[in-house]
């Protein structure tokens, strides 16, 4: 894991039920990258190669309770930043939302234009 202070600021800062949701997902997640390096690619569960489908495992196997699409959009943040493979796991992350920047796009938030 790298960015292990910025790691541990979140871990303390969110001890709530929700928050806490979120930092075991993303352990669990950057745990599975650690354990299986197939290339990512775009996809969604199921496919455990994809990282739709690793936080969908991630939270299935720590019994999570079925985080939402803004639960996901911070995993992915924290995955992004913290794992060794952060960046492939963000450049396929926002591939769907054809964004190729630096941040990580959270699908639960929306843009409406007027």
């Amino acid at each position: 894991m790298k960015n292990i202070k910025d790691w541990k600021s979140w871990e303390i800062a969110n001890t709530d039920p929700y928050g806490k949701a979120c930092i075991d997902v993303a352990r669990k997640v950057i745990e599975l990258l650690e354990e299986d390096s197939t290339p990512l690619h775009v996809g969604y569960y199921p496919d455990i190669n994809t990282p739709h489908g690793l936080i969908c495992k991630a939270d299935k196997d720590i019994n999570a309770g079925g985080i939402t699409g803004a639960m996901a959009g911070f995993v992915a943040q924290m995955v992004s930043h913290c794992s060794e493979r952060g960046d492939e796991f963000k450049k396929i992350w926002n591939t769907p939302y054809n964004y190729e920047g630096d941040k990580v796009i959270n699908p639960a938030f929306l843009s409406v234009g007027i």
